[in-house]
């Protein structure tokens, strides 16, 4: 059974109006996935201990000393913190971290993260792109300095390019990262030859207005570099607004390319008997973003089934 991950405080992290990372983003994505046969569980929330792995002490004591009473408090031209918002924040790495210990304690073999605010934007020191932590980065280095593993990869479909988590795992031998993303697009990173410390990351960008057939073919491409790793835990930054009607980007997938991409990087996980664990990054309008995680989080049910 696919396991998933979420908290209250998801809620909590409220946006300024007409903001587009908005409190509705988590109800579409829950409200889309009940029915489904799924083993809910509530995140905890992370301990410093664990944003340490990948953000300096200065960085979260400067958020923490910024967090409004009321109203927001702007992190850049796009981030906002509000008064719960770091609390959201930090039960969104928790429950990355929950998703990581579950699955490789083997109560389950694969399992969902839906919780906001994002994470695959934020650099080392550094909010941006509607994120404050790293959650999926920090994950990868909780599941290799904590549990012990020799290879996991970070594997990111959203339309954004990551550059936060490949900036926390540039120099992480360990780590393979693979990206797709629409260029040009923000943040403007993400080009083929950023190949990382140790040629350990691979950036595929897209045109834009290319659909479901450039984004599957570059998929094979990158399950065939998972396959060759042979990592021992695959996590998921999903994204879903290279969705055709998302309006921060113009790739033209539909709910069948979140299908068949699913398939394909749970097919290469079990080829290398990895546990996955993927959790929510973008996706804006609001219809087309339910019916893709759903579309996501059914795929993960049959190969856990």
């Amino acid at each position: 059974m696919t396991l998933l991950f979420t908290h209250p405080s998801g809620f909590d992290h409220v946006t300024p109006p007409g903001h587009p990372e908005q409190v509705a983003r988590l109800e579409s994505v829950l409200n889309a996935l009940k029915g489904l046969d799924l083993d809910w569980r509530e995140a905890t929330m992370a301990e410093d201990s664990e944003i340490l792995r990948c953000h300096p002490a200065s960085y979260l004591e400067s958020l923490r000393a910024r967090v409004p009473e009321s109203g927001w408090t702007m992190l850049d031209s796009d981030t906002h913190l509000g008064p719960e918002s770091l609390d959201a924040a930090l039960h969104a790495v928790g429950a990355v971290n929950d998703a990581v210990d579950a699955v490789l304690a083997g109560q389950a073999p694969n399992a969902f993260v839906a919780m906001r605010p994002p994470g695959h934007h934020a650099e080392r020191a550094k909010p941006m792109g509607f994120c404050i932590f790293g959650s999926v980065a920090i994950a990868a280095k909780r599941a290799l300095d904590h549990h012990g593993l020799d290879r996991v990869a970070v594997l990111d479909f959203d339309v954004h390019h990551g550059n936060g988590t490949q900036d926390l795992l540039w120099d992480e031998k360990r780590a393979f990262f693979a990206s797709t993303h629409q260029m040009p697009l923000y943040p403007g990173t993400g080009r083929m030859d950023e190949t990382g410390a140790h040629g350990q990351i691979m950036n595929v960008p897209l045109a834009p207005e290319s659909g479901g057939a450039e984004a599957r073919a570059a998929w094979r491409r990158i399950c065939g570099q998972v396959e060759a790793f042979r990592p021992q835990l695959v996590l998921i930054s999903a994204g879903f607004d290279a969705h055709a009607d998302d309006p921060l980007a113009s790739l033209n997938w539909q709910e069948s390319d979140f299908t068949a991409i699913t398939r394909m990087i749970c097919d290469a996980a079990l080829t290398c008997s990895a546990p996955v664990v993927s959790a929510l990054e973008g996706g804006y309008d609001l219809a087309a973003l339910g019916r893709s995680a759903r579309a996501h989080v059914e795929a993960l049910r049959e190969t856990a089934a």
